[in-house]
């Protein structure tokens, strides 16, 4: 799978165009038959929604998460609760969920800037 337009999207910082990039690709594969779902960036895309401020796009994504992803994956779990947060408008459960974790070395900049981002705009 080619998650180039993903890969250089976060490279470039250009972190307002990771949730849409992530759907194209989502439908891409799906129309192609190609199973997905085990090397999914789902973290990567459930911060791409928040960052965007789609949290019921976010909603529908975590729907649609395998439950074996979600049962074997604990950064993907992570990513969740902020959402959950986000949700309740809960912004002190979000920055608690962000520091609660230790997030990998491909997230870390991306919840960084939806950190700071959400910092500027009261994550409204």
């Amino acid at each position: 799978m080619d998650f180039s337009p993903l890969t250089d999207a976060l490279a470039s910082k250009s972190y307002e165009k990771i949730a849409d990039i992530c759907d194209d690709l989502m439908l891409k594969v799906a129309a192609e038959g190609i199973v997905f779902q085990d090397e999914w960036p789902y973290v990567i895309h459930l911060l791409g929604y928040y960052y965007v401020n789609d949290i019921n796009s976010a909603r529908f994504l975590w729907k649609s998460i395998p439950s074996t992803i979600k049962d074997s994956r604990a950064e993907v779990v992570a990513a969740w609760k902020i959402g959950q947060h986000l949700w309740t408008r809960d912004y002190a459960g979000v920055y608690d969920a962000i520091r609660g974790f230790d997030w990998s070395q491909e997230a870390q900049a991306l919840v960084a800037a939806f950190s700071g981002a959400c910092t500027k705009s009261s994550c409204s």
